[in-house]
């Protein structure tokens, strides 16, 4: 998970809240030097930005990131 330099405007309650967002990756690879990213499914991906959202303070959104590598890294 990466924490990004960008703030997202977001409704908690009846406020309006201007946290930041964050990206989640996970990738498989057999060799290190390619690799494609793991098809969790859509439930799984909600419920867990529905965790993260409700229980890390300052994160109002999150974002799944499907970029192979290359172009991405997996360092």
């Amino acid at each position: 998970m990466a924490i990004l330099p960008v703030r997202t405007v977001g409704v908690m309650g009846d406020s309006r809240t201007y946290d930041f967002a964050c990206a989640l990756r996970a990738v498989t690879s057999v060799d290190g030097m390619t690799a494609d990213y793991y098809p969790f499914t859509h439930e799984f991906l909600g419920e867990t930005a529905t965790r993260i959202i409700n229980e890390v303070k300052g994160i109002n959104r999150v974002t799944y990131d499907i970029t192979s590598k290359p172009p991405g890294t997996i360092d």
